[in-house]
């Protein structure tokens, strides 16, 4: 895995779904042309962002700021959005697409979310929570792909592989 270093807060005003999309395309482009990235790589640029109440929701700034999210998320849905940007380094195309999941969160106490937010998990990921881990248990449901709320959408990355001609099997090899 190789760091975009996108700075994120120059992408601004667009809604949440587009916001993935472009953040995604931005850190595919960052990477893509790097020396140590193989000429013939596809190379993936993802990121994510919960949208609850129209609002874009990336990583929370600092604990305060997660305590608050949680609050407001408690016993509500989101949808989480996740911009997908595959690139042929060899062939140079790419395809970007956007995964949407809705989210549903437990009605958490005021005592879980201080507890969860001092694990320090929700300070490093979009929306403040994550499924495969210690906020898995504040989730109770999930509509849609269970992958794109990991991080990557599996069956939306395997279609943009077929989409820029290769096979999903292929990728296994080595």
């Amino acid at each position: 895995m190789i760091v975009s270093g996108v700075d994120e807060s120059q992408v601004r005003d667009v809604p949440p779904a587009e916001l993935a999309l472009r953040l995604a395309e931005l850190k595919c482009n960052a990477v893509a042309p790097r020396p140590e990235v193989p000429a013939d790589a596809l190379v993936l640029g993802c990121d994510s962002v919960l949208e609850l109440d129209g609002e874009a929701l990336g990583k929370p700034a600092d604990a305060d700021e997660a305590v608050r999210r949680w609050q407001a998320m408690r016993g509500r849905s989101g949808v989480l959005h996740t911009g997908h940007c595959l690139r042929d380094v060899a062939g140079g195309r790419q395809v970007a697409t956007t995964a949407s999941t809705t989210v549903h969160f437990a009605d958490v106490t005021d005592d879980e979310i201080t507890a969860y937010v001092a694990t320090g998990e929700p300070l490093h990921v979009a929306g403040a929570f994550t499924v495969d881990g210690r906020g898995g248990g504040f989730v109770t449901g999930i509509e849609g792909d269970h992958h794109n709320v990991v991080g990557v959408s599996l069956p939306l990355l395997r279609e943009q592989v077929r989409t820029l001609g290769h096979r999903w099997t292929d990728l296994w090899a080595g």
